[in-house]
């Protein structure tokens, strides 16, 4: 009873280890390599759990998830507490049941070969939430662990974010072989190459890929086929006072008095506002706006200004029969609201892009076939419009332009997550990307810096310089190896002032998108055959 007690608090201590050491990351920054070895205690733990023949060992790995999860997100229930609960506990049990995937092919399949399927199924998992999830929250994808270490994955432009996640299974998988090796004295017994092998991949993966990156780095030159002059400005609006305590007329009058005077003093070629900055625009009617026109008379003073701002917009449709199953009732017709991004020249030509990667809940009625009937059921029921939102967004990404033609690409809020996505506006031409976001809902948590420190890796895997604006912070200029180069302070009034360099070349990354994820996807998808096979073909 003693021996299955100790062994099982061996296993609570390995877990709880894991799940601690795998949080570091996101929370301290230039923390990254500590991935390298967070998965080790898990992988001992299960190995543990195996030799011993302890049940139900799913209680161990899915706590440690719980814990990873809970330490690194627990910001979200700041916006929505059933939601951040919802993303903790979901997030973890998918994590978990690619665990235990892989502690059934362990039961089939002997050797090393479940360790390397472990690998490429939770690849191909993190794979599918960044492509086509309809649920989807990578925010944990493990290559984004390094988003504040820049200095170590500067090949990101050739691999992407998941080329990351390939590195922690790597690096983790080969410390636990070693230890189990040193363990059972199958050391001893290698060859001296075996060992020389051995220490001399370690060696790469800790060492070697870090010091690739750093002569990456160093070597690296900024290109700039032409500058831009961007003016950022913060207005530091709260959220959830917005409506309440402002009109929106007002609103206007705040940030145009807090940029008016930067650009007497000296002009810019684009003026940035942050995300859902108004919600006044009806794309049918776009210069029926208030707001657009009160920001289309203030850049009749700065003829060489275009103006990008975010906007909570809608689309009429006066049909008889809904245009779309998430579209709202609206007078005599239909309401398509969007979230959207608007480029306004000073002349009143104006560029729309609606954001397309959206977040469930707040913005996204998953599965609408499903979810949108019951959603319409239940707000008659309670006499309330429509409890879930029903955004819609486009079905594929286009450029934004200055008045000179210069394209740039606009990532809204949660887009910036999305590595292979992002792609989309190099790959169209974008010479640099704007990314417009509100954090604020989150309040003063790890949250809107994890979010700030995931367009540095966006900056290195497309080679763009990046201008952000962020309603409350954090607004910054990053340069294309991912440096942040300048940024505001955060929940507080401010402009920034910068120079973009633009870029059209593309790279790796850009051109040949997620080959890692895509390669994982086709191992795991092999060996998950060999599995099922092996489990209706009885063992000799």
């Amino acid at each position: 009873m003693k021996g299955k007690i100790s062994t099982k608090a061996a296993l609570w201590l390995l877990a709880g280890a894991s799940g601690v050491l795998m949080s570091i990351p996101w929370l301290v920054p230039h923390t990254g390599l500590v991935a390298l070895v967070a998965l080790v205690p898990l992988l001992l733990a299960d190995y543990i759990a195996t030799g011993a023949k302890i049940k139900r060992f799913w209680i161990w790995h899915y706590s440690s998830f719980v814990l990873w999860n809970a330490i690194t997100t627990f910001w979200v229930c700041n916006a929505t507490v059933g939601g951040g609960i919802f993303a903790v506990l979901a997030n973890a049990l998918q994590m978990s049941l690619v665990w235990g995937l892989f502690r059934l092919a362990k039961k089939r399949i002997g050797g090393a070969v479940p360790y390397v399927f472990l690998a490429a199924a939770w690849i191909a998992w993190e794979r599918w939430y960044l492509t086509s999830a309809e649920i989807s929250w990578p925010w944990l994808v493990f290559g984004n662990a390094f988003a504040t270490s820049i200095r170590e994955i500067q090949w990101y432009s050739v691999t992407g974010t998941l080329g990351g996640s390939l590195w922690v299974w790597c690096a983790n998988l080969g410390i636990f072989g070693m230890l189990i090796a040193l363990a059972k004295g199958e050391w001893k017994r290698w060859t001296s190459v075996a060992r020389v092998s051995c220490i001399t991949a370690l060696a790469l993966l800790f060492v070697g890929l870090p010091v690739v990156s750093g002569i990456m780095y160093n070597s690296y030159e900024e290109r700039s086929e032409k500058h831009v002059s961007v003016l950022i400005g913060q207005p530091n609006l709260d959220p959830y006072h917005k409506f309440q305590s402002l009109k929106q007329s007002e609103q206007n009058s705040l940030f145009l008095g807090l940029v008016e005077p930067e650009l007497d003093k000296e002009p810019a070629d684009l003026l940035l506002a942050p995300e859902t900055f108004t919600s006044d625009v009806i794309i049918n009617s776009i210069d029926s706006s208030p707001t657009w026109q009160r920001f289309h008379a203030f850049l009749g003073a700065y003829p060489g200004t275009d103006f990008l701002f975010g906007a909570a917009t809608n689309e009429l449709f006066y049909t008889r029969s809904a245009p779309s199953l998430l579209s709202y009732p609206w007078g005599d017709g239909w309401r398509m609201p969007h979230n959207s991004a608007l480029m306004l020249a000073p002349d009143g030509r104006t560029e729309v892009f609606h954001k397309s990667k959206l977040v469930v809940g707040t913005e996204l009625t998953p599965y609408p076939k499903f979810f949108v009937p019951i959603d319409n059921w239940l707000s008659k029921l309670m006499g309330v419009r429509a409890l879930m939102a029903r955004d819609s967004g486009q079905e594929e990404i286009s450029l934004l332009h200055l008045s000179d033609g210069t394209p740039l690409g606009c990532a809204v809020c949660y887009e910036s997550v999305y590595g292979e996505y992002c792609t989309g506006y190099a790959s169209r031409g974008a010479g640099f990307l704007a990314v417009i976001t509100n954090d604020a809902w989150w309040g003063n948590t790890p949250g809107y810096r994890q979010h700030c420190s995931y367009s540095c890796l966006r900056a290195i895997e497309l080679r763009r310089d990046i201008a952000r604006c962020g309603n409350t912070g954090i607004s910054c200029f990053i340069n294309q190896k991912g440096e942040i180069v300048s940024r505001t302070p955060w929940w507080q009034e401010a402009t920034l002032r910068g120079t973009v360099n633009v870029n059209t070349r593309q790279s790796f990354f850009t051109r040949n998108g997620d080959i890692v994820g895509r390669v994982c996807t086709l191992v795991f998808l092999l060996l998950l055959a060999l599995v099922i096979v092996r489990l209706f073909v009885p063992k000799k």
